[in-house]
């Protein structure tokens, strides 16, 4: 219950902010978010319905499609970012932090993707193509910031043919840079190969199978010095695990000689989600 609402506590102000970033920095100068989003934007900014309200619309079908492939935590998360972002889009007033376009939109597009890096990395979204682009990493393991760039160009192509292709190119700054970001933030498709040399094997191997859910491979070993037998376990993790393993391995083997380096590719049966 603790862990449920300091998680809520985290997405309401991550979504809070987003807001703010959207109304201060981006939408004063007509520089547009991502994906659905961005599209959101665009019907604010030429009919007189507010953003936020587009933003629930275009959301809809999005979250459904998350509803099926992510379950239900996820979308409960997501439905709560997406609602919080949208009212506070309502009420916080579209002031111009600044006249340079250009500061506006690499400012406006860091304090996004640590915006929505944060709201992922606790299990939420904003909805849109951070859904699909979750979806997809299921299936690959690609940087999600890459893969939600790719999707978002269709948004630069659109706010150029409906305003300036100036505000198009900072557009796209924009959202390669939130791209970035959330890449530093969201690292669940870096994977790590794990390999612990302990006497406590037996013991250790229950405790990571039991947290981790991930298959174990064990290996029999003996000190090149002190010739004493020891138990080899590896197996494959992806980084946002890394912290709960190191703390499992503290708390069993204490002296276990420990190895994490970072892997380029897996194959074969390796639950990403």
């Amino acid at each position: 219950m603790k862990h449920r609402f300091r998680n809520l506590i985290v997405l309401f102000t991550a979504s809070v902010v987003l807001a703010f970033a959207f109304n201060f920095f981006l939408l004063p100068h007509e520089v547009l978010s991502g994906g659905v989003t961005g599209l959101a934007m665009i019907f604010g900014l030429l009919t007189p319905l507010s953003s936020g309200i587009w933003l629930i619309v275009f959301n809809i079908p999005v979250l459904i499609i998350g509803w099926m492939k992510l379950g239900k935590e996820f979308i409960a998360n997501s439905v709560f970012s997406v609602a919080v972002t949208s009212v506070a889009m309502l009420y916080v007033p579209v002031l111009q932090v600044t006249e340079d376009a250009l500061l506006s939109s690499v400012f406006g597009g860091v304090i996004v993707g640590a915006c929505i890096g944060t709201i992922i990395r606790f299990y939420g979204s904003t909805g849109g193509f951070d859904v699909i682009g979750l979806v997809l990493t299921l299936k690959r393991d690609l940087p999600l910031g890459v893969l939600v760039f790719g999707l978002n160009s269709l948004v630069v192509f659109a706010s150029g043919f409906f305003f300036t292709w100036e505000l198009a190119l900072y557009t796209l700054a924009s959202i390669y840079i939130t791209g970035i970001v959330v890449d530093r933030i969201h690292t669940r498709h870096i994977k790590l190969s794990l390999m612990v040399v302990t006497d406590q094997d037996q013991k250790l191997r229950g405790e990571l199978i039991g947290n981790l859910i991930r298959g174990i491979t064990v290996m029999n070993a003996q000190g090149g010095y002190s010739n004493e037998e020891r138990k080899v376990l590896y197996t494959v993790i992806s980084r946002y695990e890394l912290a709960l393993v190191k703390s499992i391995i503290q708390d069993v083997d204490p002296r276990a000689f420990v190895s994490v380096t970072e892997t380029v590719e897996v194959l074969g049966n390796f639950r990403r989600s």
